[in-house]
């Protein structure tokens, strides 16, 4: 058991198959662990009854809160909504697919009163090849361009301490918002501890995570975060204690053979995706 409130955010679009199931688990798992919890869903602008089934859920259950978009706005601002309505000591975001369960919570709770953030990574990811390869190519490129070197940036299975969200001046609107909120978590001295967890296949409802839309978008807002992250101010955060990933970068002098790594990995993923 941990002290203190947690938020836990599911951004939801077209989950209609999973999100009951998702939510109910979510419970579960919860009560024995949190002495007080809240789950908002987010529905990012669903056409399949997603934002039907969460109002219900929302009647049913009043610690189950829900936020509807009108359109699909993306998943970085279906999580910004969610962490504005969060009211937690700490906030936790998790994807509403079932690829993840609730009770690897158990896993990240020790590491709570020590560290700023608790972070996920997939000890072994259930997604199709070229998805595995993009997240590599995505992976050293955060490494590259923003310093944050971690097992597995974009797992959405994390505990921040509240008021550290809270401080973050947010802004990108798809994926790329794991990345926004790890590389300001790095410059503003946030603490930060990785534990592995599980993930599962998809057994119901549609992943977008990997289509063409989704990856052209998360470049453009790679080059535009690049250049905001190199004249934000960001608030002053004071950190737990030191971390135990060293939030590790690059040198200079390594930049341009991981670039060039890089950009013959993207024509790779390029090449494989024309050929599906």
């Amino acid at each position: 058991m941990i002290s203190g409130t947690l938020s836990v955010v599911l951004p939801a679009f077209n989950e209609a198959d999973n999100i009951e199931a998702v939510v109910k688990r979510s419970s579960q798992v919860l009560e024995p662990l949190v002495p007080s919890f809240e789950i908002i869903i987010v529905n990012d602008g669903s056409a399949d009854g997603t934002g039907r089934i969460i109002d219900r859920l929302s009647d049913e259950d009043d610690r189950v809160r829900a936020v509807h978009h009108e359109r699909n706005q993306g998943y970085g601002s279906a999580l910004r909504s969610g962490f504005d309505a969060a009211t937690g000591d700490l906030i936790m975001f998790m994807d509403a697919d079932r690829q993840f369960d609730m009770s690897d919570i158990t896993a990240l709770l020790p590491y709570v009163p020590d560290y700023d953030l608790v972070a996920g990574y997939r000890i072994r990811r259930n997604d199709a090849l070229y998805r595995k390869l993009y997240a590599r190519i995505f992976d050293i490129a955060v490494w590259v361009l923003f310093g944050v070197h971690m097992r597995d940036v974009d797992c959405a299975f994390k505990i921040y301490r509240g008021e550290l969200v809270r401080a973050m001046p947010l802004t990108m609107p798809g994926a790329l918002i794991n990345t926004e909120m790890l590389a300001m978590a790095r410059r503003m001295g946030a603490s930060v501890v990785e534990v592995g967890v599980h993930h599962y296949p998809r057994t119901a409802g549609k992943s977008s995570g990997g289509s063409p839309r989704v990856v052209f978008r998360a470049m453009g807002e790679t080059i535009r975060l690049w250049f905001r992250m190199r004249s934000i101010k960001l608030p002053e955060y004071r950190g737990r204690v030191p971390d135990e990933i060293g939030w590790s970068g690059i040198s200079r002098t390594a930049v341009l053979g991981v670039g060039a790594a890089v950009a013959s990995l993207a024509l790779l993923a390029v090449s494989l995706f024309r050929r599906r």
